[in-house]
């Protein structure tokens, strides 16, 4: 083995392959592990010496989901300005990371018994907990629940990603698209 040769195989970046692995399953949820490698440059045996298989893959890509997730709501800024606001930061925010959310969103297996990440139930606190601030406030209805309107801002998300990736919608609209149909439903009106 040559000096190249071996630089090359020990130089085997594992947050390269995750996203690599992001950007394919985003586009083709059903590739194999083989796709998996060739689109990372690697082998299938390098893969599988990272990943023992697809659900090692797919728990790993969860990681990466909730860190990016975890990111966008420290960038979001929460508690700062208005409730409305902060959503319109936390959609902007989490916009590069929507799909690798996306592909998540489909892995039923991720979100079934006892072996859910707890790290999606912190992201889903932080997001309830901004809508509360804005029913307290007296800026969103109080009728729909800060978790119903978490799930509905994921699906949102979810399916804005999908409208993009699919040649739907274009990409300069997908902020709008999302925060407009959410915070459209979400405000309260005046009372007539």
């Amino acid at each position: 083995m040559s000096h190249m040769e071996y630089g090359r195989l020990m130089a085997v970046d594992p947050d390269h392959v995750l996203r690599s692995a992001a950007a394919l399953l985003t586009h083709k949820a059903t590739a194999t592990m083989d796709e998996v490698a060739k689109a990372a440059g690697i082998s299938r045996a390098t893969l599988h010496r990272h990943f023992a298989g697809r659900d090692a893959l797919v728990r790993a890509l969860e990681s990466l989901g909730i860190a990016e997730c975890e990111a966008a709501l420290d960038a979001a800024r929460l508690d700062e300005g208005t409730a409305s606001e902060a959503v319109r930061r936390l959609v902007g925010a989490i916009e590069p990371a929507v799909g690798l959310l996306g592909f998540l969103y489909t892995e039923n297996q991720l979100f079934e018994g006892e072996e859910q990440n707890a790290g999606w139930t912190l992201i889903d606190d932080r997001i309830s907990a901004l809508f509360r601030r804005g029913q307290l406030s007296g800026e969103f209805r109080i009728d729909l629940t800060p978790a119903w309107l978490t799930e509905a801002l994921y699906g949102l998300l979810a399916s804005a990603a999908w409208m993009v990736q699919s040649g739907k919608g274009a990409p300069k609209d997908f902020h709008y698209m999302i925060v407009e149909l959410l915070l459209g439903g979400a405000l309260r009106r005046e009372e007539s």
